[in-house]
């Protein structure tokens, strides 16, 4: 039977409302802050800087071949494009098929963005005016390049943290509210075929996601401060303990060996706008990252 390793997470970044996607990119971690409706980023030595003032409430990022930036708009149920000037344009919608707010999202090398979302009113939820009768499946849904979109996947639990490997030959998505990560074959043009669980997590809320080199995992567990590399089968190789929920990670520095770990109190809406009780943590590991985002 594999051992399991427990780390203890330090300090980097506090201060935040509710960050969500961390992305490792041009030598700083970028991630979203819904409720300050921006988009920072954060060198190693923890100096933060304002990337993007959103029109909006900003949730999963990544980069076109030629670097234009996307973003996953939430209330809008799109995807957005800065320009080179700056600029915002609508790359690609989300509907029909997302029906509650955009989440976090992937860009593949070659352009195409599988983008995630709730699917049902999770405020209500926990506010009761949503019953378990309610929660419906949700569409991972793709855009092409061009703008296009399609559906690549449907009837998925929520899902949320996305991650596609070198090779671009598999994607990964966390299901939330399934308690599982689910794989994909991705073709060529990007079709999704061959789903299977890839990784039963029972008592874990899988969110954002991020890929190690040997193949394995980074879990986020939504339900509880931790965030767990698990195998294709579900062992769990490391913990990592944080002092928040942990919502999303990514492996990052110029090894790509630094675990960066988004944490909040709570994820409900209202009590996350209340105060900036959200921060980001962070850890040395041993197995670097690989593939995107």
């Amino acid at each position: 039977m594999t051992s399991e390793t427990t780390l203890t997470a330090e300090p980097f970044v506090s201060g935040l409302f509710f960050g969500e996607c961390p992305r490792w990119h041009e030598g700083r971690l970028w991630y979203s802050d819904f409720f300050d409706r921006k988009v920072f980023s954060a060198s190693p030595e923890g100096e933060r800087r304002v990337e993007v003032d959103f029109d909006g409430e900003p949730a999963g990022l990544g980069w076109l071949p030629d670097g234009r930036l996307l973003i996953n708009s939430r209330h809008d149920r799109a995807i957005v494009r800065r320009e080179p000037d700056g600029t915002f344009v609508r790359h690609g919608t989300l509907e029909p098929w997302a029906t509650w707010h955009a989440n976090d999202m992937v860009v593949a090398a070659n352009g195409q963005a599988y983008a995630g979302n709730f699917g049902f009113d999770l405020d209500g939820l926990y506010e009761g005016r949503v019953t378990g009768a309610d929660i419906r499946t949700a569409s991972l849904v793709r855009v092409d390049p061009d703008g296009t979109s399609c559906e690549a996947a449907d009837e998925l639990a929520f899902p949320n943290g996305t991650v596609i490997t070198e090779d671009g030959a598999l994607l990964i998505v966390a299901e939330s509210m399934g308690g599982r990560l689910t794989a994909f074959d991705r073709s060529g043009d990007g079709t999704l075929s061959n789903r299977r669980e890839w990784a039963a997590l029972p008592g874990v809320a899988p969110d954002g996601i991020c890929l190690c080199a040997d193949g394995t995992v980074w879990v986020a567990n939504a339900f509880g401060n931790e965030c767990l590399r698990v195998t294709e089968g579900g062992a769990v190789l490391e913990r990592v303990v944080t002092s928040m929920h942990c919502y999303a990670c990514m492996l990052g520095d110029d090894d790509r060996r630094t675990l960066y770990l988004v944490t909040a109190v709570d994820s409900h809406d209202a009590k996350a706008r209340a105060a900036r009780n959200g921060a980001i943590e962070r850890v040395r590991t041993g197995t670097p990252g690989a593939g995107l985002p």
